[in-house]
């Protein structure tokens, strides 16, 4: 079978921690935007609230970006797009932050706590999982069990 980069029935979109001009998240929601179009999203969400966060950051609407998405422009040529067409404009200094924050960010709500103590205590596969602390860590081994891999 031929991969699809585009076809997240069969494997997950980038982690949450991949960058793209400095961002975490943006490269997986480029994913999911492509596979939306395709039709081939399976679970994953285009515009999610973790998507939204990058969206706001910037200050880009979700359906304009999917249209750019849709004329098959690569990361690269999307990154510039978003950066000329931001309605706020961002520096280094602010990414970098926006970023670090969003690497470490851990569930504050207790429905989310309890999500996180579940993944750290007993997952499905009964591994004790300590290293599992921020949200990027929750979404990357969900991922992982998701398309077989084990705990």
């Amino acid at each position: 079978m031929a991969y699809n980069p585009y076809d997240l029935t069969q494997h997950p979109p980038r982690s949450p921690r991949c960058r793209l001009g400095g961002l975490v998240i943006l490269p997986r929601m480029l994913d999911k935007a492509r596979a939306t179009l395709e039709g081939k999203n399976g679970e994953y969400t285009y515009n999610c609230s973790l998507d939204q966060n990058v969206l706001n950051f910037l200050g880009i609407d979700a359906e304009a970006l999917k249209t750019q998405v849709a004329k098959g422009l690569g990361d690269g040529e999307i990154l510039t797009w978003m950066l000329a067409n931001a309605k706020h404009p961002r520096v280094g200094y602010e990414i970098a932050a926006f970023s670090a924050f969003h690497e470490q960010r851990a569930p504050s709500a207790p429905g989310g706590r309890e999500r996180l103590t579940h993944y750290q205590s007993s997952t499905p596969a009964g591994a004790k999982r300590e290293d599992i602390t921020s949200w990027f860590d929750v979404l990357d081994l969900d991922d992982h069990q998701s398309f077989g891999g084990k705990v």
